[in-house]
């Protein structure tokens, strides 16, 4: 039985690691799916069960172990940020504004009431201790480990903050969940009716393009071709079919128009009255569509890379025999195919045409869906490359003892969305399924959660029995509750916001999943998952250089 001793006890033997690795990580996320109140902690036990396998002997070569703590940690970061880099931008606008800087709000609010007991407590805790704390009470990991960072850039010696994290992040999922339970009853809300209220405001705002049929009855339009009517008017629309005398066509913008010609036109909902008034009038007794046509639908996928980052207008759609483009699928949202829309690779795209013209266009684009099975691995690890070279820039700031980074936690998220927002316009793919993604997120969460569970086993059983384990618990629950209700008033007293979207807020300003889970218990709308995708890229970014700018700001006065 030598071979079980050593596999069991040679720290530094490859066998070893994979085993302790697989073993916890296996325990923790079977044991992250057992749900008490409808909630889990998910892959967030694997801290837990890697804590319980260190005080219990089980640990690693310390270089193996910051090695895969730092590598998790980077690679759940970058694909973070290429899964929410298209909608980091955009979810500036609109609605999508009020609930941002809500979101700001709580990052600020959390951080002052951070501070705040710090002064308190300062006899007790250190400031390091506060931030693990702190980021155990919003349930944020990467911030946790951007602190961690920073802390070793500063040399600090004093005891894990992983140990307070570990504290803090069990109450920091209760209270989130049970602050919207309490702004609830503050509020006396009433799920039902705010179902309605969420459809009817959905309705009220819904921007989809939309469908309608004209009729040529302007005199001023006999002659004109398709392209002069649109730069005329100045609204953007595409005319998927004409029915012209008794035949119906996929029109292009040479196709010339003569009175009582009859148009199915795509646009945006806000200017269907004026194209109606200027071609003359709408027609509602017919449907081109239904209509015996030589025309046919098909949804096409993007998965060429030449057409990657593509503008529409370069499809070249007039030389492909009147095929046109009516919308746009990314991403769960359609877009209307403006002439300079950049196509991404993954995009879904509505064509209408002459079969064989459809046909070419399909093999322009690709439409195999099977390439889309396998990312870009260049355009990955470019990504990394270049996260790492950012996150390793010095930037001198008077009063500390070293240089700033970004790390490895803020260098590589700014790149990753960087490159998820404007990768395509630069021709590189930086799609990857879902599936796949979520993959890269969970393994390199795993490996951090492990690394950081393994080297802090005694630490947290130790501060638990006999040391500050219970006040980081009860700090924790301040630092989680307090902003989170101020918020919750705001949002509901004075902003009228819908009750779903203020869960779905607190979920992803706290970055905290299981909390979004449970507001998918209270409503089959998926109005909570809008707000939480709304301000989570905000939350994620400001939660993880937060910790950073604290040290910056705090650590010459200690």
């Amino acid at each position: 039985m030598d071979w079980l001793a050593h596999l069991l006890t040679d720290v530094s033997s490859v066998p070893h690691i994979i085993l302790v690795y697989s073993l916890v990580i296996a325990v923790g996320a079977l044991l992250g799916r057992i749900r008490l109140f409808g909630v889990s902690l998910g892959v967030t036990f694997v801290l837990f069960a890697a804590i319980a396998a260190g005080h219990f002997g089980f640990t690693v070569n310390p270089a193996v172990l910051y090695f895969l703590r730092d590598f998790g940690l980077t690679v759940f970061i970058y694909f973070i940020g290429l899964q929410v880099g298209p909608s980091f931008f955009s979810s500036f606008k609109s609605g999508g504004m009020v609930l941002n800087l809500l979101t700001v709000l709580q990052v600020l609010l959390g951080v002052a009431v951070t501070i705040a007991l710090y002064i308190l407590f300062k006899d007790t805790l250190s400031l390091p201790q506060m931030l693990g704390v702190h980021y155990g009470a919003v349930t944020n990991t990467p911030g946790l480990g951007a602190t961690q960072e920073t802390l070793e850039l500063f040399k600090y010696t004093g005891e894990n903050i992983a140990v307070a994290y570990a504290c803090a992040y069990p109450l920091g999922v209760i209270g989130t969940i049970g602050s919207a339970i309490l702004i609830r009853f503050i509020f006396r809300i009433k799920l039902a009716e705010e179902d309605k209220a969420w459809d009817a405001e959905e309705r009220a705002h819904h921007q989809e393009p939309v469908f309608f049929h004209v009729e040529v009855s302007n005199r001023a339009l006999e002659g004109r071709t398709i392209e002069q009517v649109r730069n005329f008017i100045s609204r953007g629309f595409i005319a998927s079919r004409i029915l012209s005398g008794s035949s119906i066509s996929s029109p292009n913008g040479s196709t010339v128009l003569h009175m009582d010609d009859c148009l199915r036109i795509v646009s945006q909902p806000d200017v269907k009255e004026a194209i109606v008034a200027f071609f003359g009038r709408e027609r509602t007794d017919i449907d081109l569509a239904e209509e015996k046509s030589p025309l046919v639908v098909r949804t096409l996928m993007v998965t060429r890379e030449s057409v990657n980052g593509m503008r529409i207008e370069d499809l070249a759609l007039n030389r492909l025999d009147g095929v046109n483009i009516t919308r746009v699928f990314r991403a769960g949202m359609t877009l209307f195919p403006s002439a300079k829309l950049h196509l991404q690779v993954g995009d879904q795209v509505y064509c209408v045409g002459p079969e064989t013209a459809v046909a070419r266009m399909e093999a322009k684009l690709g439409n195999q869906v099977k390439k889309l099975d396998h990312p870009n691995i260049i355009t990955i690890f470019i990504g990394l490359l270049l996260g790492v070279i950012v996150g390793s820039v010095p930037f001198a700031v008077p009063g500390l003892p070293v240089p700033l980074k970004l790390g490895l936690a803020g260098g590589p998220l700014i790149v990753a969305i960087l490159l998820g927002r404007f990768g395509p316009t630069m021709r590189l793919v930086t799609f990857t399924t879902p599936s796949a993604n979520m993959m890269m997120r969970e393994t390199g969460i795993c490996l951090f959660l492990a690394s950081v569970g393994l080297a802090t086993g005694d630490g947290f059983v130790a501060a638990m029995t006999d040391g500050n384990g219970p006040l980081y618990m009860a700090l924790g629950v301040l630092i989680t509750v307090i902003p989170l209700l101020i918020v919750g008033v705001i949002a509901r007293r004075f902003l009228h916001i819908n009750y779903h979207s203020i869960v779905g807020l607190m979920a992803g300003a706290t970055t905290d999943p299981p909390a979004l889970a449970y507001a998918g218990t209270l409503s089959e709308r998926n109005s909570s998952a809008v707000a939480y995708s709304t301000v989570y890229p905000l939350a994620m970014f400001l939660r993880i250089l937060m910790g950073q700018l604290i040290l910056v700001i705090l650590w010459p006065f200690l």
